[in-house]
């Protein structure tokens, strides 16, 4: 099996600089046994993997150690290789994602995508937090 890949600088307009992804689009999805090792090889924060779903695109990410649910630079990172380097006509781009969909928009020669919403909750205080920071905290909050 070969599997395509770019890496994308997220964040900037020069070489080197921003938030570096790898991209790697597929035609099927393989054991994600695979997905983690290209990741865990790539050694970046993050590697995207995406395959056309009617209409839109799935997308996953991947860090070195583990799959994640959301991941900014990368999902922009893939975008834009869906826009410049497969051909894709849309001035927008949908994936489904474990975080729900996820749209990024064209907006010149600017990728613009909103996060999800996620309203946080009340947390239990851990011990050692307490103990870090030598003061009890009045509230945690966790997404």
């Amino acid at each position: 099996m070969k599997i395509k890949q770019f890496q994308i600088d997220a964040f900037t307009d020069r070489v080197f600089g921003g938030n570096p992804a790898a991209v790697c689009p597929l035609e099927s999805w393989p054991e994600d046994n695979l997905l983690q090792s290209i990741a865990e090889e790539n050694n970046l924060s993050e590697t995207a993997f995406f395959m056309p779903a009617e209409n839109n695109f799935e997308l996953r990410w991947f860090t070195p150690v583990k799959e994640v649910d959301l991941c900014g630079h990368a999902t922009l990172a893939a975008a834009y290789v869906i826009f410049e380097h497969i051909g894709y006509l849309s001035d927008y781009v949908t994936f489904k994602t474990k975080s729900g969909n996820l749209t990024v928009r064209k907006n010149g020669n600017m990728l613009e995508m909103d996060f999800p919403l996620y309203m946080p909750k009340l947390s239990v205080i851990p011990d050692y937090l307490a103990e870090g920071l030598g003061k009890i905290p009045v509230t945690v909050l966790e997404a």
